[in-house]
């Protein structure tokens, strides 16, 4: 069982913090691999495969908040999302971003999102995020998110 910090307002309306609530219970795609600091998830509106998000596991909305110890350990978790996600992509290279500022997701969080060597040029760079929050049927689905994930954890 995971020892977990008070459910205050601030967390009960965190989705981080929900799913980190549920932690023992949670899929594959919102557990692709954890520590007692991070966890990384699959991104659940992306019409990408294997769009990474690597969270922490209390409540911090913004960077400077974090611990020495997450701050220590994030640049491994960035590097080896980013080299399982060419293990199991293939991709020629991996995005890494941070904003937090949508309602419901203000809990710091950084999207490892794989770039393709056939991604179109409109799609790169900055582009890349018209492929979050697509509309449903062009999402990656659960059951595909669930199998990159396993896929994933090997490398992780």
């Amino acid at each position: 069982m995971t020892s977990l910090p008070p459910v205050t307002p601030a967390r009960a309306a965190c989705y981080a913090c929900a799913n980190e609530a549920r932690f023992d219970d949670l899929p594959p795609r919102e557990l692709v691999a954890h520590d007692a600091h991070w966890r990384v998830a699959h991104s659940f509106t992306s019409a990408l495969p294997g769009w990474l998000v690597l969270l922490p596991r209390r409540h911090v909305t913004a960077v400077h908040e974090l611990s020495d110890t997450e701050a220590a350990t994030l640049g491994g978790w960035q590097v080896g999302a980013s080299r399982a996600l060419r293990a199991v992509t293939g991709c020629a290279k991996t995005y890494v971003a941070q904003f937090a500022e949508a309602d419901g997701f203000a809990h710091v969080h950084f999207h490892v999102v794989p770039r393709a060597t056939e991604l179109p040029a409109a799609r790169r760079g900055p582009g890349v995020f018209e492929l979050l929050h697509r509309p449903k049927r062009e999402r990656v689905t659960a059951a595909q998110a669930d199998e990159i994930a396993l896929a994933l954890r090997a490398h992780l």
